[in-house]
Formats: C-alpha cells, sequence, structure tokens
C-alpha cells in the first residue's frame, strides 16, 4: 500500500502563515503538519509516499529532506498549481494510483493516529472516511444507507440545513484497492477531467462514481476520533487547542465557545442542565428570522421586561448583556474600599484598583463561612461595600435567606452597600430571591446580581440582571450601559419566559434529585474529599497520589472531558465539577474511577 498526499495548493486565506511555506508547513503545536503525517504514515510500513506539489515546491523538498521518515517519498509537481484545483493534482499522479493500493489524504488535515488504523485495519476495500456532521465543518458531506453506502456527494450549492442529521462530512481521507482506481476511478477522472476541465474537485470524481448501481465504495464514519481541516487563522487556532500537549491550558484560556468541540464534555463551565424545556427552545426557533433581522428595544423596555418576570417596580431593575456587564458598571460606580471574601468569583475584585480589596479568607477545611464569620470579621475594616456571592463560587457555601437580611440590615447600619450576586442561588434547597419590592426598599444599601444564564441555562443569549432601590446608583449604572446592549434574541427569551414558569421549578426540583445522586456518586471516589454545595457545581478536593491538574489533563485527553482545576483560587488541590445531566454525570464517574 501507498499514500498519495495532495499538497500543491497555496493556502491563501492563512495569510502570513504561507507566505514563505506551504500550507503543510504550517506548525500545530511546534510540529509542521506535513512532519506530523509523515510520520504517522511510518508507523503503517507503507512502500511509499506520493507528494503531488506545486507552490513552494523547492522549499517543500528541501525542508522534507531534513525528516527523519523510513518511507521513500516520491514527488509529483503540479506547475500551474495557481490555475487549476485539487482534480489536477490528483490527475498528475494517476499512473502511481494504478500500481496499488492508495490512502488518499490532503496535507490540510491534522488528525490523531487512530484515524489512519481505522481506516487501514478495516477489511472493505475502498473507503472513504467521514464524520457526523457539525456546525464547525465546511465542504462536501454525504448521505449514507443502512450498510453506509454513500447515497448522495452533496456540494455546498446542495447543501440544506433541514437535512443535518442525515448529513455526514468526508475527511478527505480515502482508502483506494488498485482495482478500484485503475477501473472505476482513474478512467472517470481522466474522463470528467477532460469533459469539465482542471478546475474543480476529485470529489466531484466520486460524487459521479457513487450514482452507479455497482459503485463499490462505502463509508467509514468516524467514533470519535478527531480531526481537523486547517483552512484558515481560526481553524488553525483550535487546531492548537486540540492537537498539543497544551491542549487544557489552551482550552481555559478560550473561556468558552465549546460548541466547537462537540466531542468534548464540558463540566467547567455552569449553566442548568434541565432547562430550557423543548418547548421554549421551539418557541425560539420559531422566531429566529424575525428577531435576526429585526433591532432589539432600548434599555426601558428590556428593564421593564425584567421588571414584569420578577415582579418588581421597574426603576429598580436593569438587564444587562450577561451579569459580567453588570458588574463591570456597578463596580466602577464603588467608592472607598471593598470586602471580599476568598475563594470566590473574581469578576467583582478584577474590577477593582490595587489595595481597594479588603479580604476575609475563610479558614474552614470546607471554606464554609456565616453570616456572623463576616460581620465579625469585617466589624473594625473600613470598608464602604462589601460583595457576596450566595452561594460562593467554588465553594458552593450558602448563607440562608434569614441570616443574609440580618447581614444587609447590619451593612445598612455600618452604611455600607452590600452586594449579593444570587447567580446560583435557584439551586439551593431554600432558593429564595432577594428581588423583591419589599426586601429593596427596607434595604436601599442592598444590590442584588442574578446571571440569568446560570439558572435558566442561556449562557449563549448574554443575559444578567441587577436590582437595587438605590434610584441614584441605579441611574449611574445606566449611564455606563448602551441603549441596545442586548440584542433581540435575548429580549424575545424575557417577553416570552413567564409562560415557563412551571417547568422551569419542574427542572430546578428535578436538578437538586440529581445533584443529591450525583454528590453520593462522587463520595465514592476514593482519591477525591466532596465539599457541600447548594450550587450547581461541586468542590472536591484531590487526595495524593493524584493532582488537581493531572486530573484535569488525563481526563480531557483520555475521556474528552474539561473540569475545572482551582488550585490556584483556593491555594489547595481542588477541582470543581459542574453538575449536569444524569446521563453525562455517570460519564464522569465512570471515567473517574477508571483513572
Amino acid at each position: 500500500m501507498q499514500a498519495i498526499i495532495l499538497a500543491a495548493g497555496m493556502g491563501k486565506r492563512l495569510g502570513k502563515y504561507t507566505q514563505d511555506n506551504t500550507k503543510c508547513m504550517v506548525k500545530v503545536g511546534g510540529v509542521t503538519l506535513i512532519e506530523r503525517l509523515l510520520h504517522q504514515l511510518d508507523k503503517l510500513n507503507l512502500d511509499k509516499v506520493v507528494l503531488v506539489i506545486g507552490y513552494k515546491a523547492q522549499e517543500l523538498k528541501d525542508y522534507l529532506a531534513t525528516i527523519d521518515t523510513k518511507t521513500p517519498l516520491y514527488f509529483v509537481e503540479n506547475p500551474i498549481y495557481d490555475k487549476t484545483n485539487n482534480i489536477y493534482s490528483l490527475y498528475l499522479a494517476k499512473d502511481y494510483m494504478c500500481e496499488q493500493d492508495t490512502l488518499l489524504l490532503e496535507s490540510d488535515i491534522i488528525m490523531e493516529d487512530a484515524v489512519l488504523t481505522k481506516l487501514v485495519n478495516h477489511p472493505y476495500p475502498d473507503l472513504a472516511l467521514v464524520d457526523k456532521y457539525e456546525s464547525w465543518m465546511d465542504g462536501t458531506v454525504v448521505t449514507l444507507d443502512d450498510e453506509n453506502r454513500i447515497l448522495r456527494f452533496i456540494p455546498n450549492s446542495r447543501f440544506r440545513y433541514e437535512e443535518i442529521p442525515q448529513y455526514y462530512k468526508t475527511v478527505n481521507v480515502y482508502k483506494f484497492s488498485q482495482p478500484f482506481s485503475q477501473h472505476m476511478y482513474v478512467p472517470f477522472l481522466e474522463a470528467y477531467s477532460q469533459a469539465m476541465g482542471n478546475n474543480e474537485y476529485y470529489e466531484q470524481v466520486l460524487r459521479v462514481i457513487t450514482m452507479l448501481d455497482n459503485s463499490g465504495m462505502r463509508a467509514l464514519p468516524l467514533e470519535g476520533e478527531q480531526w481537523y481541516e486547517i483552512d484558515d487563522v481560526q481553524d488553525l487556532d483550535i487546531a492548537e487547542s486540540i492537537f498539543t500537549d497544551k491542549q487544557y491550558d489552551l482550552l481555559c484560556s478560550r473561556y468558552g465557545g465549546y460548541w466547537r468541540y462537540p466531542h468534548m464534555l464540558d463540566f467547567c463551565y455552569l449553566v442548568n442542565p434541565y432547562f430550557p424545556n423543548q418547548r421554549l427552545r421551539d418557541e425560539l426557533a420559531a422566531s429566529f428570522q424575525r428577531l435576526l433581522t429585526e433591532y432589539p428595544s432600548g434599555q426601558r423596555v428590556n428593564d421593564l421586561l425584567a421588571a414584569k418576570n420578577f415582579n418588581v417596580e421597574r426603576q429598580y431593575i436593569t438587564v444587562g448583556n450577561g451579569a459580567a456587564e453588570l458588574i463591570n458598571a456597578l463596580m466602577s460606580t464603588m467608592q472607598g474600599k471593598v470586602g471580599v471574601i476568598r475563594p470566590t468569583f473574581e469578576e467583582y475584585p478584577n474590577r477593582l484598583e490595587q489595595g481597594r480589596e479588603v479580604v476575609y479568607q475563610t479558614k474552614a477545611p470546607d471554606y464554609s463561612y456565616s453570616a456572623d464569620d463576616i460581620m465579625t470579621y469585617f466589624a473594625d475594616k473600613e470598608i464602604a461595600n462589601l460583595v457576596l456571592v450566595n452561594p460562593d463560587n467554588p465553594s458552593g457555601n450558602y448563607i440562608s435567606y434569614a441570616d443574609c437580611i440580618r447581614l444587609a440590615e447590619w451593612c445598612q447600619s455600618k452604611q455600607i452597600k452590600l452586594i449579593i450576586d444570587e447567580s446560583f442561588i435557584d439551586f439551593s434547597t431554600e432558593h429564595p430571591t432577594y428581588i423583591t419590592n419589599e426586601v429593596l426598599e427596607s434595604h436601599t444599601n442592598l444590590i442584588v446580581m442574578k446571571s440569568i444564564s446560570k439558572s435558566y441555562g442561556v449562557p449563549g443569549l448574554r443575559l444578567g440582571i441587577m436590582a437595587t432601590a438605590n434610584t441614584r446608583l441605579m441611574a449611574e449604572v445606566h449611564s455606563k450601559l448602551s441603549i441596545w446592549n442586548i440584542n433581540s434574541f435575548g429580549e424575545f427569551f424575557m417577553q416570552i419566559l413567564g409562560k415557563y414558569e412551571k417547568p422551569y421549578k419542574q427542572a430546578m426540583n428535578q436538578f437538586r434529585a440529581e445533584r443529591t445522586r450525583f454528590v453520593a456518586e462522587l463520595k465514592s471516589i476514593p482519591y477525591l474529599r466532596v465539599l457541600p454545595s447548594e450550587a450547581n457545581y461541586v468542590l472536591c478536593e484531590v487526595k495524593p497520589a493524584h493532582s488537581p491538574r493531572g486530573l484535569a489533563v488525563e481526563l480531557l485527553r483520555e475521556y474528552k472531558i474539561l473540569i475545572k482545576d482551582c488550585t490556584n483560587k483556593c491555594g489547595a488541590p481542588y477541582i470543581r465539577l459542574a453538575v449536569r445531566d444524569t446521563e453525562d454525570n455517570n460519564r464522569l464517574i465512570d471515567a473517574l474511577k477508571r483513572l
């Protein structure tokens, strides 16, 4: 068996990365694509590797001469690479295809070893590697029958989004037997090139062949094996986050966008696994086109929607593009020193200048603290503001409603502004709210922050609310927000949310039951000490001989599960695990037990 690699293209969309190099010489994790691929092919004990080259051909040859590989390399040069597409490059290598079984690859594909092993070891002789279509993919897709025969090759122009569940993306890696190449593919390749010209793609030849009843071509679907096609700088960035030893750090530094990694299970970011329900999703989808092309309302109308949903006066509440926008606006209005309890959510202290933070570091082994602990510690401290995240993040520590009201009254007596962040409070057993006219009006020093993303499970909409009866402070915050600070989808969500109050309560009951079960399962893991939590996450101490980072890296590498290493936040060996639904939680538990 041999391999043919198409590497003649210019890779213009990669900009500066291909000004002086071919696309296959672009590095991912410090290793060029072509070096990685040739070393992978070396493991297959092939007879030879044929490279079709064009752009920067001599530079590529010179570079390959420095790579230590055992498989002989042969070159076919495409002199008109800038005027043709890959059908012509393959046409130039057609004689090689007729000599023996062939692996056909493109040089801009990066993949794990298991992808090639799967293809080579499969007994069927003529295969196209495919993967279930995901939103990040682009290019030709196919549909299959129950026996993985290819029914249709579908180019971009005929792509139908309503048919996505049926689609598989071609990986652009193929296995052709010598008889298939000699008697089927190459004759069709020659005829297609003569009829349609050289500015076409070789997959179009396969599309014609699959129209025959006895084409013999089958598909081999991947089952979670990782690959990526690198066409532009964003593709390169994503490939870096998948195929390097720094995968964990690079993924964490993205701060989300994990929908681009469909096979990864995210136990790092915190959302509601049971809401919104399907009917609410369908209602949003039904209005998608109108919402996409219409302007949202301004602040006043959106504040009115929030007031309606939380049953408070409009002047007491405002809406932000996520709680983060409101936190930034609020903290910029704060004067004087700010009391902070650590470990906690860092967004509040991160908005402060150096020297303004007064820290209460809880010493309890489970990071617990009470309202009395807070009042005792800050009694003799000169603070003008106090931040309480309740339940706290990452500990899950919870202070009861009655004690928080007592804390608010204590702060009011000392003329301290109290910020209570209740973003996770709906997950708690007590699940109260401080966003009521009575509480706000009787505690004008109180500011309540709430992330809609967390409790209502819609982080993509970026919604947060802030409530206070301190109308002067509210006016200051308003002045720092743009008039159109949330989008039409977020506005529509608030418009319809009231209809789903009962399903939301049911979802929260379902969540609390699953959290109880999940915590019990975690406690069976001998190297974890599980802290009590009233939030949608659980903080766990990692005992020797494991480490938080070691667990995080290994879970990601071996099981494609992302968790949060909280060592730096806690100053001790802890991980934070989101609570997801039963199926996902069981997958994590199983992986932890295997480790």
